[in-house]
């Protein structure tokens, strides 16, 4: 039986298992990182590639690795440094660079040894551990003292009412499998969102000669974050913390994030193309879209129309609990407590239940508006750290 069976091999997952080994004493042949993609962090690979992102929103000390200054030291020791690794203001990392980085985390601590590729279609929690029923792969089921559910958002990418889920033409850039880039000839583009990845797929779009269209329904937001600083620390987390209403911690998570929001620099890059012709700004939602083989008509709430030849949706995740049936599942049959918005309860080691363990979006009740994102993942790597470390002794003893 393992120790610990993390589901989900994407950043979470993957930090996590790097800290258990790192620096809970967890043996690796105790550990499995179980995701049914081909590769670890196959998701985030294909998502920040189709943005065309340069460098990440965050600094250089949130990555993967277990020590602070470790990107750092890496991209110092490279034999070929290059111009660009990091941005500026506050060291941000290029994609490369971090993605190079990631690839020495997984190699350092062979986690792609660790991966059993499988999708987890059911957990049972029983009195003397943890049994994940796999589909389609042999073994059909794994069994561990403890499962850490590292579930992003990745795979519920938000639909606005008006477009047609059907269409070839219109796609979410986040969908799995994503395969919607115009052809060369085909000009005019909508790109639907206002954040980040919008802004980023406009100009993307634009070094490609096409048009795009930026529809959003509010002006340009620059935020360095995606939410304060001080969420990093005690100036808000302990305000945060001190909160007995879980209503009300759910609130100061909406509050605190900037959602719809780009950095300056990328603020600065679409003024400049908006200048250039090559991106078109549309203050507006979009009310019905009237499609045909070759063109879409969007008719703006401004009345206006555009005629496109794709329409590409940019507008994030689904803010729904992640884990559909399978964290469903599990909450029935084990009666999990869960907040009136649908997210787990938890302490502060996490734990959901004695056996269960949560970070990423399923882990912001306790560790806030972070928690989704890289400095998130840290913060929970911390407290499953102490976690590993105290059931140590434990496991010793029973084992003698």
């Amino acid at each position: 039986m393992l120790d610990w069976l993390i589901i989900g091999g994407g950043v979470h997952g993957v930090h996590v298992a790097a800290r258990l080994l790192g620096e809970g004493g967890v043996e690796p042949e105790r550990v499995c990182i179980l995701d049914p993609a081909q590769e670890l962090l196959a998701r985030w690979r294909a998502c920040t590639s189709t943005t065309g992102m340069t460098h990440l929103r965050s600094a250089a000390v949130h990555h993967l690795d277990v020590h602070p200054w470790s990107l750092k030291r890496f991209a110092g020791n490279r034999k070929s440094p290059t111009p660009g690794l990091f941005a500026r203001p506050y060291d941000r990392p290029s994609l490369a660079l971090f993605d190079a980085h990631c690839d020495r985390v997984v190699s350092k601590f062979g986690l792609d040894r660790l991966h059993a590729r499988g999708h987890a279609e059911q957990v049972h929690v029983g009195r003397d551990g943890v049994t994940v029923r796999v589909a389609g792969v042999e073994p059909s089921a794994l069994q561990a003292h403890r499962v850490v559910l590292a579930l992003g958002a990745g795979e519920q990418p938000r639909w606005p009412a008006w477009a047609p889920r059907e269409h070839a033409r219109v796609q979410h850039v986040f969908t799995p499998n994503f395969s919607g880039w115009p052809e060369p000839h085909e000009r005019d583009v909508a790109v639907v969102g206002g954040g980040i990845s919008a802004g980023q797929i406009a100009l993307k779009l634009a070094a490609r000669g096409h048009t795009a269209h930026l529809v959003s329904r509010h002006p340009l937001r620059a935020h360095q974050f995606d939410s304060d600083s001080g969420w990093l620390g005690p100036k808000h987390m302990g305000r945060f913390s001190r909160e007995q209403s879980l209503d009300r911690r759910r609130d100061m998570i909406a509050q605190a994030r900037h959602r719809g929001s780009v950095p300056p620099d990328v603020k600065r890059e679409l003024r400049r193309a908006m200048a250039r012709g090559e991106v078109v700004w549309h203050e507006a939602h979009v009310e019905t879209a009237l499609t045909s083989p070759d063109l879409l008509s969007l008719r703006m709430s401004t009345g206006r129309e555009v005629e496109v030849s794709r329409v590409l949706l940019a507008t994030g995740f689904s803010s729904e609990r992640p884990g559909g049936a399978l964290v469903q599942g599990l909450v029935d049959s084990t009666k999990l407590p869960c907040a009136a918005c649908g997210y787990p309860i938890v302490d502060e080691s996490l734990c959901w239940h004695p056996r269960v363990h949560v970070t990423g979006p399923l882990a912001e009740l306790e560790l806030g508006p972070i928690s989704r994102n890289i400095a998130g993942a840290r913060r929970a790597g911390d407290r499953l750290v102490r976690v590993a470390r105290e059931a140590a002794p434990g496991r010793a003893r029973s084992a003698s």
